[in-house]
């Protein structure tokens, strides 16, 4: 069985469930995946950080790799860490929703990692309508960094692809809803 395979299993066994969901987007769903499920376990986290580093390593001049939290948060970890195994190493940075009320004030958590305009990847667990994503962009932007490439595990199919191409930002990711439930 390939990694790419067992993360589907994984997947299917620990995050995808059947029944009526809000999601974020405000949209209703009959299913739902629960990617922090996969991405909290070790062997997801494991498969996730290998598989995405692989579709990062392979796209030039990558320095960083971020996104919003929480859904991002182990994902980051992750493919940091296997960066670093891989003898490729590349920072990780966090996103927040809201800026810090104390200390720094930052969006942004890792920035003493990051060179200032250094060209990141961005990661996402599920992408639906794509708004999150959107957001994140806008304050690594904001920040001064360069959005190089923006990848996540399941892509639901529901616009989220279109919409980060329609803004430039074509989107990579290793399922999408078709792959995962085929």
């Amino acid at each position: 069985m390939t990694d790419r395979q067992k993360l589907k299993e994984i997947l299917l066994e620990k995050s995808y469930r059947k029944g009526t969901f809000t999601l974020t987007s405000g949209k209703t769903s009959d299913f739902y995946i629960d990617g922090k499920q996969t991405t909290l376990s070790a062997e997801g986290a494991y498969l996730c950080g290998k598989l995405l580093f692989e579709l990062i390593k392979d796209s030039a001049g990558i320095d960083a790799v971020g996104g919003m939290t929480l859904g991002a948060d182990p994902l980051v970890t992750a493919v940091s860490i296997t960066s670093f195994l891989e003898n490729a190493p590349i920072p990780a940075f966090i996103v927040r929703k809201e800026a810090k009320g104390h200390g720094t004030g930052n969006y942004i958590e890792g920035l003493k990692n990051l060179e200032p305009g250094c060209t990141v990847a961005l990661v996402e667990d599920v992408v639906t309508t794509g708004g999150t994503l959107i957001k994140v962009i806008e304050r690594v932007e904001a920040a001064g960094f360069t959005v190089g490439l923006v990848v996540t595990v399941v892509e639901r199919q529901e616009g989220g692809t279109q919409v980060l191409e329609e803004k430039g930002y074509p989107l990579k990711s290793l399922f999408t809803r078709e792959e995962l439930l085929s």
